[in-house]
């Protein structure tokens, strides 16, 4: 979708970002009950960039995704990815998935469903496009490089019963949350040059 924005739009809109301050982590890491969990990706080193294969320049699918050391008691494991640098209020949320076994330690490529793939069933809450599924990192051209937070809370707690949105998650964690962790990536899209004034859908930015 934002592949269409000339790049002029991108660049005025280079300092409106929503800010790593407004990600659930930033927001949630003062509570000293968050036990620090290891997150970690085998398709990317922390802080480096999102192979486009994961984004709406490649197939669009979901990276790996794995984490260690949740603490005693955890009920189930919650992940959330935003964009911390989208140009909204808030993070762009590219996708929530709730209920996992604490047993497990890891998500595998392609586990949720995306736009031309089907993935293994999680249970996913809605993105910022109101999909249940993941949002393929689609920055603007001209914007820069964006932050893509790949959050992951251990709750010890009831499962949701229906897959949460980003403020009742919110709500979920800051209730029963035990433990915390993240890893970032980043991605920008190159600078393309197009006449066309593009249809823009916008997203569904839901504030906690």
């Amino acid at each position: 979708m934002l592949e269409k924005i000339p790049k002029g739009i991108g660049e005025a809109l280079h300092k409106q970002r929503a800010g790593l301050e407004q990600t659930v982590i930033r927001r949630l890491n003062k509570s000293p009950r968050l036990v620090l969990i290891e997150v970690s990706s085998s398709a990317f080193a922390a802080e480096n960039i999102l192979p486009t294969k994961y984004t709406a320049d490649g197939g669009g699918v979901s990276p790996p995704l794995e984490w260690s050391g949740l603490p005693p008691g955890t009920s189930f494991v919650a992940v959330i990815v935003e964009d911390a640098d989208s140009p909204t209020p808030h993070p762009l949320v590219q996708a929530i998935v709730v209920n996992l076994d604490p047993r497990e330690s890891s998500i595998v490529e392609g586990a949720l469903d995306s736009p031309d793939h089907s993935g293994v069933g999680l249970a996913t809450g809605p993105n910022s496009f109101l999909s249940h599924a993941w949002l393929p990192p689609d920055p603007p051209p001209g914007h820069g490089p964006h932050r893509y937070v790949f959050q992951v809370f251990a709750l010890r707690g009831p499962f949701f019963e229906k897959p949460p949105g980003r403020g009742e998650l919110v709500r979920a964690i800051t209730e029963y949350g035990i433990g915390a962790g993240c890893v970032i990536a980043t991605y920008e899209r190159a600078q393309r040059e197009t006449g066309e004034d593009p249809e823009i859908v916008g997203p569904d930015i839901e504030p906690a």
